[in-house]
Order: C-alpha cells, then sequence, then structure tokens
C-alpha cells in the first residue's frame, strides 16, 4: 500500500508572504529589582513604521526570530520581546530557579512591562498589540486596561483561561486512566491524541491523577537535591512541554518535538505554566469577559483553528459572544482549518492577511 500522498505535517511551508529579516537592533530592558528582572528584546521592520507589539504564547513561550514573518517589513516596527522568566530574558526558570525567576511574575508584572518597554522604546501613540493563545490572554487584559494606547488587537488561538479550559487540555480522562486508558469518560484534547496522552499520563502515580495539573506542580515545586531527583523533574517538565507541543499542530510531527523537547526551554515553559495555572492566571473569574467593553473604540481581529486542541473553539466564540453583548463585534473573526499553532499555514495566511489589510494608525 502506498500511503506517500498523506499530509506528514500542517506547519506553514510556503504560505510565508514576507521574508525573514534580521533585526534593526536588540538589546535588554530592566523592568524590575530584587529580582532584577530584564526583558530581552528585538525590533524588526521599518524604524519609524507602525509599531506592532508582539505577545508570545505559553506563559513562558518566548519568543523567534520567525514571528517576525507575519508583518510587511516596509509598513510595521515590530516588537518580539521575551516575557519573564524564558527565552533570553533574565533571571529564566532553567537557568536561574523558579524562586528567581517566578518571583515578581504575575499578569499585572507583564501589563506593566508592555508599557515599560513602550516607554523604553520610544512609542507615544497608538500601536497594534498582536498575540496568540497566552499572548492573546495577555493583549485583552492588556488593551481593557489600557484603550487609549491600542489601535487595534490582532488575537489568534482565543485562550481565556476558565478551568474548564484548563481541565481539557490537562485532565481529561486521567483519574479514570489506570483502568480505561481509551475511555471518553470526561471531554478533553487527550480524545484526538491517545498516545500522546499516555506518556504524558504516566509520569504521573494512579492515586495522584485526580488533579494533574497539582501533581505535576509538586514536581515542579520540590527542590532536587539529587541527580535522580533533578531528572525527575526535568521528566515532568519535558512530559509537560512535549505534551502541549505535540497537540498543538492539526498533524503533529510525531519524531521532532521541536524546542518543546529541549530541556532548558521545557523547565522553563513547563514551570511558567503551571505557576500562572496554579493562580488562576492572575486574574478575577470573568475578568476578560465582563472588560471588553473597554474596546469599543479598538478594533478586534480573531484567527482560531477549527481543529485547535489547546484552545478549543469555544473560547473564541466566547469571546466573540461578549464583543458582540457590548454592540462591538470582532472587526474580522476567521475560523481557519488548522490547529493551535500560530505556524500551520492556513493561519499564517489569515493572519497575514489581516495586517496587510489594517487601516493605518
Amino acid at each position: 500500500m502506498d500511503f506517500s500522498r498523506l499530509r506528514t505535517t500542517s506547519k506553514v511551508t510556503d504560505e510565508w508572504t514576507y521574508p525573514q529579516g534580521e533585526p534593526l537592533r536588540a538589546g535588554w530592558l530592566r523592568v524590575d529589582t530584587a529580582p532584577d528582572h530584564e526583558l530581552y528584546w528585538e525590533e524588526y521592520g521599518r524604524a519609524d513604521g507602525e509599531p506592532v507589539m508582539f505577545l508570545h504564547g505559553g506563559p513562558g513561550g518566548a519568543c523567534a526570530p520567525v514571528m517576525s514573518r507575519f508583518f510587511d517589513p516596509d509598513r510595521y516596527r515590530v516588537i518580539l520581546f521575551d516575557q519573564r522568566g524564558c527565552g533570553k530574558s533574565r533571571p529564566t526558570v532553567a537557568a536561574d530557579g523558579p524562586e528567581k525567576a517566578l518571583a515578581h511574575n504575575t499578569t499585572d508584572d507583564l501589563v506593566d512591562d508592555i508599557n515599560a518597554l513602550r516607554e523604553a522604546l520610544g512609542i507615544t501613540g497608538k500601536m497594534h498589540v498582536f498575540g496568540g493563545s497566552w499572548g492573546s490572554t495577555l493583549a485583552l487584559v492588556y488593551a481593557i486596561r489600557n484603550p487609549e494606547k491600542v489601535a487595534s488587537l490582532i488575537l489568534r488561538g482565543i485562550f481565556l483561561g476558565s478551568k474548564e479550559d484548563l481541565l481539557y487540555m490537562y485532565q481529561g480522562n486521567a483519574a479514570t486512566f489506570a483502568d480505561k486508558p481509551y475511555g471518553l469518560t470526561e471531554p478533553g484534547a487527550y480524545i484526538a491524541y491517545p498516545d500522546e496522552w499516555k506518556a504524558f499520563v504516566e509520569v504521573i502515580p494512579a492515586e495522584l491523577r485526580d488533579d494533574m495539573m497539582g501533581a505535576y506542580k509538586a514536581i515542579f515545586d520540590s527542590v532536587p537535591t539529587t541527580e535522580p531527583e533533578r531528572q525527575r523533574q526535568l521528566q515532568a517538565a519535558l512530559a509537560w512541554s512535549v505534551w502541549e507541543g505535540t497537540i498543538s499542530n492539526m498533524i503533529p510531527a510525531a519524531s521532532d518535538p521541536g524546542k518543546f523537547g529541549e530541556a532548558e526551554f521545557a523547565l522553563s515553559f513547563a514551570q511558567i505554566e503551571a505557576h500562572f495555572f496554579a493562580h488562576d492566571l492572575f486574574l478575577k473569574e470573568g475578568e476578560i469577559t465582563d472588560g471588553v467593553g473597554a474596546l469599543k473604540n479598538v478594533p478586534v481581529h480573531i484567527v482560531h483553528g477549527r481543529f485547535d486542541q489547546v484552545c478549543p473553539l469555544t473560547q473564541a466564540s466566547r469571546l466573540v459572544e461578549a464583543l458582540e453583548a457590548t454592540g462591538t463585534p470582532p472587526a474580522t473573526y476567521v475560523i481557519t482549518d488548522a490547529g493551535h499553532s500560530a505556524m500551520e499555514g492556513q493561519t499564517v495566511i489569515a493572519l497575514t492577511a489581516i495586517m496587510d489589510g489594517l487601516p493605518r494608525i
């Protein structure tokens, strides 16, 4: 039998409109003391262009140069930066430990960091704010609190972060997995990725699987003193990271988890996410959907993959409903034939088209 014509990936290939550019400049910005949090940032495109603040996912996902390719370099001035605790920002969870990197690391802190970066880079007027997944959460919170600074919101893979959203991704059928591993006892992303789910669940002993996020966080919160303990913590971080990285793609590259399988990335990514999730993203219940009335003068553009298993499409539906209830429906709402990742071909096409079509500031 010949299966050679089957698609092996849904990731972006030749869908990019703009080439990969070099940063105009880069640097670190100190935004806090004790610990001395310093944000790493890069600027792409046109120095006098319309500013775009790019907010990466996770929390803890960090930026990469390829993220600048959604934007016309002759029009936009694109700011990429790594949020606290991850990427090239300092300190990081992987290099310096969670006691430093997770101190003063809340949603309020990240919103303040955006304003500090704006000021340091001389952005005085309105800017476009572009965010996906957790970046969409942070973008919404920022815009609700600072609508006068936002020309437009461009959001991908909406993440509202409610308890049910997190249970869908991390809990699923884990409590009954030992007795019925393929039983559809609860909703969850595991339904589409049973083998990958098995690897995620089996890190945790069966008696602790009633609370998968809590069990993982207990491992992350421990302070390893022996090599087996360090390996246990790394194993958990990699399992957490690879699970999310794999299910982010509608057609995952099973043999190549990419950065999600790298120890340094995984240690920061998993522990920052667990930290934020344990604190309900440091947001009040309903803070986003109840607060979107503040966006009446901010056009909101939404792109969401129909087959997204990290942030199911219902999260976009809830946001759209909240916007419509205020009398300001989204300026754009595109549902792509894609999963969660920003790096899937159909999503790249949609996001680039939105950026190309925005009214100029």
